[in-house]
């Protein structure tokens, strides 16, 4: 029958003896004090033995398992993100109604006009402790329209035969139709129409409505764009009058 073996350290603090130490001692303390046991321990060295080099060893290896840091814990888990108030342009633009979710709460908040991105909007007693909430806003591109700072953006097909001949030109902006020369041989790739951004709001000034021109073979000639604007104005109760 096979002896049990039996450790060569039976206890920490016989552990803390066999390095010179009274008490526990921590980092560099305890590494030095192992450091100087292990060399008066060695067999060559006087006082020395194979056994007493190996209970040194041994009780280096105790005290450091019972002083070795725990695991990790888990990383607590983040708190929910902050819902952002995503509104269309048109909503930045007039104002109005959207509705938001918080948790499992979906909720109807009344947006004012002139809203940008990067603001917030303060939802009275929203807060999960009863406070206040405040919500940063997002102006999400939609209906042809983005925003970027104070001013709005949209495209406009433009037929390549009046960017090279020049003449009038309308845009259906959000705010109605918009007329603008070109002219002949000088093709602009982006007309500025003042005051049809974002309304002005607290220290923001009034922003404009930047509209980028597209060659497009689609989009209606001067003559079409005529008829249209004919057909807008002379309804058939005014051509009965």
């Amino acid at each position: 029958m096979r002896a049990r073996s039996h450790p060569e350290v039976a206890s920490t603090r016989e552990a803390y003896a066999l390095l010179g130490l009274t008490g526990p001692v921590e980092g560099a303390a305890l590494t030095a004090a192992f450091r100087i046991a292990i060399k008066a321990a060695r067999p060559e060295a006087a006082g020395g033995s194979d056994v007493r080099f190996r209970k040194t060893i041994a009780a280096w290896r105790l005290i450091q398992g019972q002083t070795a840091p725990l695991a990790l814990a888990a990383p607590a888990a983040p708190p929910p993100a902050t819902p952002v108030l995503a509104i269309s342009p048109l909503d930045a633009l007039n104002g109005g109604a959207v509705e938001v979710h918080i948790g499992a709460r979906r909720l109807r908040v009344r947006v004012p006009a002139g809203l940008r991105t990067g603001e917030h909007l303060r939802l009275k007693a929203a807060g999960a402790d009863g406070g206040d909430l405040y919500l940063p806003v997002l102006v999400r591109g939609a209906h042809g329209l983005s925003a970027v700072g104070d001013d709005l953006y949209m495209t406009c097909p433009v037929p390549p035969r009046l960017l090279e001949d020049g003449g009038r030109l309308e845009v259906e902006t959000h705010a109605g139709p918009r007329s603008a020369w070109l002219v002949a041989g000088h093709q602009p790739l982006r007309l500025r129409l003042k005051g049809l951004g974002l309304p002005a709001r607290g220290g923001r000034p009034q922003g404009h409505l930047f509209v980028t021109l597209e060659p497009s073979e689609d989009a209606p000639s001067a003559a079409e764009d005529l008829l249209v604007r004919f057909t807008r104005v002379w309804t058939p109760d005014r051509l009965a009058a």
